[in-house]
């Protein structure tokens, strides 16, 4: 990709802006219908949020890649298959988009525009959390790319909605989304005060995938 291209650029910031719209939105609906109950709302928002995953992927992913995730570009990037120039137009869209869609969200559900989280989300058992769903999702985007390019809409889905259940964070696992999530104090949200604790985390976990992937997958195995 040596030239930036004007209809991949779209395809990040639109796909980031429906993921996050869905992340917050279907959390907003969620816990709304299910009177407060935790489990029934987490259901209705891991759901949502699989389901748009695999239909972004599967119908932009020959666009741009379908990354609508820094920790996803960076990962690109180190492992050579974007230029630095691309890859910071694709991060600032996707967290841009990012934010439109949290604010979709709101203006959908007659709620303030302009929020400010306060749910907090500290301990190194979150940071864990998220450093650990960020490299299980860069693990299976390498690994599908690689092996079972076919499947890639529904390993990316399939390892979100797995990492909602099996991580104590519910897999925030993009730093875009979770900048969004930073502005809606609603189910979703995050208190700004833990967001680069959060963003690390990711990009940490998004790195040590790329090292693990290069020597698991090798290239003379392609």
């Amino acid at each position: 990709m040596s030239k930036i291209k004007t209809n991949a650029l779209l395809a990040e910031f639109i796909g980031s802006a429906l993921l996050c719209g869905v992340v917050v939105g279907s959390g907003i609906m969620a816990f709304d219908l299910s009177n407060g109950n935790i489990a029934v709302a987490l259901i209705g928002n891991s759901i949502a949020t699989a389901a748009i995953l695999w239909v972004l992927v599967a119908i932009l992913g020959p666009i741009s890649g379908a990354h609508f995730n820094p920790a996803v570009t960076v990962a690109f990037y180190i492992d050579k298959e974007i230029k630095i120039q691309n890859a910071l137009f694709y991060i600032f869209l996707q967290v841009f988009g990012c934010i439109l869609g949290t604010l979709l969200a709101h203006a959908m559900f007659d709620q303030a525009f302009l929020q400010i989280a306060s749910t907090e989300r500290t301990g190194y058992h979150l940071l864990l959390s998220e450093w650990l769903a960020t490299f299980a999702l860069v693990f299976a985007i390498f690994g599908s790319v690689r092996y079972a390019p076919k499947s890639v809409p529904a390993a990316v889905a399939l390892t979100v909605l797995a990492g909602y259940w099996w991580t104590s964070s519910t897999s925030f696992a993009n730093p875009a989304i979770t900048i969004g999530r930073a502005l809606t104090n609603t189910f979703t949200g995050i208190n700004p005060n833990n967001l680069i604790g959060f963003i690390l985390a990711q990009l940490f976990g998004a790195i040590s995938a790329v090292l693990v992937c290069h020597f698991t997958f090798s290239k003379a195995q392609k």
